[in-house]
Order: structure tokens, then C-alpha cells, then sequence
């Protein structure tokens, strides 16, 4: 499978596919309520990059990166879908938005995910993101997991 990893417009047919893919996808693991999702416009935004990964210009996994302004950003939205499992996609797309933190001067990056989801919290732990107590809207819901890595600290 040749993949293409970029930044793209988060206003195109097969990134709304994948947002509503994600979105299916986490509403049959968590209640609504627990379900802290970005809409296409809110991604849209100056502070957000959107990157995307496509397979034979197909695109097959997304994530967000929402930079707040203080050294500090928040990854949301990273879906891949059944297609790009197991390829190496979500690693292809963590790899980017890492580098696009560090080109925004980001030096902090975390992110909420839920406790049902092993792959993806394996998937970060190898990457260097440890547990964090709760964030902002996360803070006293039972089916977060926070997590933050340290950008700025050499990689081991």
C-alpha cells in the first residue's frame, strides 16, 4: 500500500467520510456525553492542522492537531479506518503531526482517549506519552485517558 501523509483541508468528501467513520466508532464504545468530537468547521479553524493519510489517493486516517497558543496543543480526531489498520497508518500520521507541532513551537502535546481503546493507548505509549490526570473538559469522566509527551525532551 503507498501511502501520502500531508496537511490537508479538512472540507473535502473523504475527510467528512472519516470524521463520520470516527465518529460512528466512538459513539458504540462511549455514551454520547463522553464523546468530546470536533466538527469539520471547528477543524477548519487557524490553530487546527489537519493531517491525512491516503492510500492510492484514498484517504484512510486522519487526526487533528489543535494548537493552543502556549506551547501546548491537543491531538483529536486520529481515526483510521478498517482499510488502513494494521499498515502503519496511525504511526505515518503521529509521525507528521508531531512535526507539525514542533514547526508551531509546540512543546507539549496531549490528548484524551478511552479506556476501550488498547490499541490506541499501546500505540502512544510507544511513542513516549505517559498518563496525565484529566484535562480540561475531561476532567471527572470515567471513560478518559489522558495522556501528554514532552516534545521537546530528546527521543529514546
Amino acid at each position: 500500500m503507498s501511502l501520502a501523509v500531508a496537511a490537508e483541508a479538512p472540507r473535502q468528501a473523504d475527510v467528512e467520510r472519516l470524521l463520520r467513520d470516527g465518529e460512528a466508532y466512538a459513539l458504540s464504545l462511549y455514551p454520547a456525553d463522553s464523546c468530546y468530537l470536533m466538527s469539520v468547521d471547528e477543524l477548519a479553524g487557524d490553530e487546527v492542522t489537519v493531517i491525512v493519510a491516503r492510500a492510492e489517493g484514498r484517504a484512510v486516517g486522519m487526526a487533528a492537531l489543535v494548537d493552543r497558543g502556549d506551547g501546548s496543543a491537543e491531538l483529536k480526531r486520529l481515526f483510521v479506518d478498517e482499510r488502513g489498520r494494521g499498515r502503519g497508518v496511525a504511526t505515518a500520521i503521529m509521525d507528521a503531526l508531531e512535526h507539525a507541532a514542533r514547526e508551531r513551537g509546540v512543546r507539549i502535546l496531549q490528548l484524551e482517549t478511552g479506556p476501550k481503546q488498547l490499541a490506541a493507548i499501546a500505540l502512544y505509549e510507544r511513542r513516549g506519552y505517559a498518563v496525565i490526570d484529566a484535562f480540561g473538559p475531561y476532567v471527572g469522566d470515567a471513560f478518559s485517558v489522558c495522556m501528554e509527551k514532552d516534545l521537546s525532551a530528546p527521543s529514546t
